[in-house]
């Protein structure tokens, strides 16, 4: 009951806080409509595919390929942030707080908003017709795998390597776009040329694109997607072991300035 209490209040003052500014929930909405509608219409016209079956394909891209990457990886690493600015760090650090609560307060704030991008995208893309051909609970678990890499790596970034808020733009355009485009956030990923294509396999945004669109647009099973479903596995534990250190290495920093 402790971690839940204080997992729930760490999430409840990041919402209030993003509620109070609400410009960057407005953004974080339009960003993946105009997103998902480029893809769509792009897809329509240059892959000859009905309205329908572009933006079945269009949908999981612009989803955790570039939706999910702006609101749970940059927009933990600007909570830290401003956490730190506001000096509500050190607050913290003097309350009994754990750990484990802070990070799944966050966490549980962006998956949130996460939910709400999850919402709008899919239902933008129901107007033109557009089905979720696969499971939904596989698709459910491949998002919330999602969500756990990109807060963790956030979470990371946040607490060892961005001390300012121009800090987060610098980290966010050095790390995010080359990602982005390696992951086929922006072009299919068929269209890559094989040496690209060797080194995205690399790169966790490429799984979890390629695992919701198998899922989603193709239809695929746990089966057909097994190698992206297992890499995303094992790099959201890896995430949250490493947003764990993160957390205990940002304490003794904070507490000897």
């Amino acid at each position: 009951m402790k971690y839940w209490r204080e997992t729930l209040a760490v999430a409840q003052r990041i919402l209030i806080e993003l509620l109070r500014r609400r410009r960057s929930l407005i953004f974080w909405a339009i960003f993946p409509v105009s997103v998902l509608l480029l893809n769509g219409f792009i897809l329509a016209e240059r892959a000859k595919l009905s309205m329908a079956q572009a933006f079945e394909s269009a949908a999981p891209s612009t989803l955790v390929g570039a939706a999910l990457f702006f609101s749970c990886l940059g927009g933990t690493v600007s909570t830290v942030v401003a956490e730190r600015e506001q000096h509500t760090l050190k607050r913290l650090f003097i309350s009994p707080l754990s750990g484990t609560s802070y990070f799944l307060g966050i966490f549980v704030a962006h998956s949130c908003i996460a939910m709400g991008q999850t919402l709008l995208v899919y239902t933008i893309a129901a107007f033109w017709q557009a089905q979720f051909q696969g499971s939904l609970l596989l698709g459910a678990i491949i998002i919330l795998l999602s969500i756990i890499s990109y807060v963790g790596v956030g979470f990371i970034l946040g607490t060892q390597f961005a001390r300012r808020t121009e800090d987060v733009n610098a980290l966010v355009a050095t790390f995010g776009v080359p990602l982005l485009i390696l992951g086929g956030a922006f072009l299919p990923s068929s269209l890559f040329p094989d040496k690209l294509l060797e080194i995205a396999k690399f790169n966790p945004i490429y799984h979890m694109n390629e695992a919701l669109l198998g899922v989603a647009a193709g239809g695929d099973g746990l089966e057909e997607i097994a190698g992206h479903f297992w890499f995303l596995c094992v790099f959201a534990v890896l995430m949250i072991g490493g947003g764990w250190l993160s957390y205990r290495r940002m304490l003794s920093v904070e507490r000897r300035l």
